[in-house]
């Protein structure tokens, strides 16, 4: 079988869960996603498990979970931790993944779904998402909110970001780029260290918007049953970085 790759985990694995310091973001996402669990006795899988940063604590909630990422760097790093909860780790493309199973949850979170940059393929992780879907499951997915990126963006192609981390001498600095009609985002990240070091990765997004979303799981014979601004659950704000779309499989 062969995977496709994008570079992602050779440039961040090593530092992805240092970008990631805030542990009450994650506690809120995790919550979140327990909380909207169907059935935690039906399974759970993530596609794009990366780290493990929100299986792991995940599984403590709900149980065992599938992870599939594409990234063998991502996987070493999961592989490695501390056994907090149980996940089982797979190498494999979230556009083609199957297996035999059908689960109550199936989840996409962290832009992942907007690192496929064509929007067949980003239909068809949606596709693959409906068809391990249990009649009741439901999809979560968090990606990028186009329009909210482009107000970030203030009318310019190009823009700034730095954000201070609690340690001295510590942040994370974006630099990042519209494309292609404001649809294609590329971000370079800058991640400095009170040491001097510093570590530098791109990632290149392809933006959505909630309604896009929709189309690609109604083909996939979904139900859209809400759209979220955050993992707090609040109304989805079209100024808002990132969205939450909820979809259900009719029973």
């Amino acid at each position: 079988m062969t995977i496709a790759e994008n570079g992602y985990g050779r440039q961040f694995g090593a530092w992805y869960d240092r970008m990631f310091q805030d542990e009450a973001a994650t506690r809120t996402t995790v919550t979140a996603l327990a909380s909207l669990h169907p059935e935690p006795d039906w399974g759970t899988l993530e596609l794009g498990v990366g780290t493990g940063r929100i299986a792991l604590p995940l599984s403590h909630r709900v149980g065992p979970i599938t992870g599939v990422d594409s990234s063998p760097e991502m996987l070493a790093v999961l592989e490695k931790k501390p056994d907090e909860g149980v996940v089982t780790a797979v190498l494999g493309d979230i556009r083609t993944y199957a297996d035999d199973r059908q689960y109550g949850l199936v989840y996409c979170v962290c832009a992942t779904l907007a690192l496929i940059l064509d929007p067949d393929g980003q239909r068809e992780v949606i596709a693959r998402a409906a068809a391990r879907l249990r009649p009741g499951g439901r999809l979560l997915v968090e990606t990028h909110n186009r329009p909210g990126v482009e107000a970030l963006h203030q009318g310019q192609a190009r823009t700034t970001i730095f954000m201070p981390y609690p340690d001295p001498d510590t942040g994370v600095q974006l630099n990042a780029t519209l494309l292609a009609g404001n649809r294609i985002w590329q971000v370079s990240t800058i991640l400095f260290e009170a040491d001097g070091t510093h570590r530098i990765g791109t990632e290149i997004a392809h933006l959505l918007t909630p309604g896009e979303v929709d189309a690609y799981a109604e083909s996939a014979g979904l139900r859209p049953d809400g759209h979220f601004g955050d993992w707090r659950l609040h109304d989805y704000a079209p100024e808002g970085g990132v969205f939450v779309a909820s979809y259900t499989k009719p029973a």
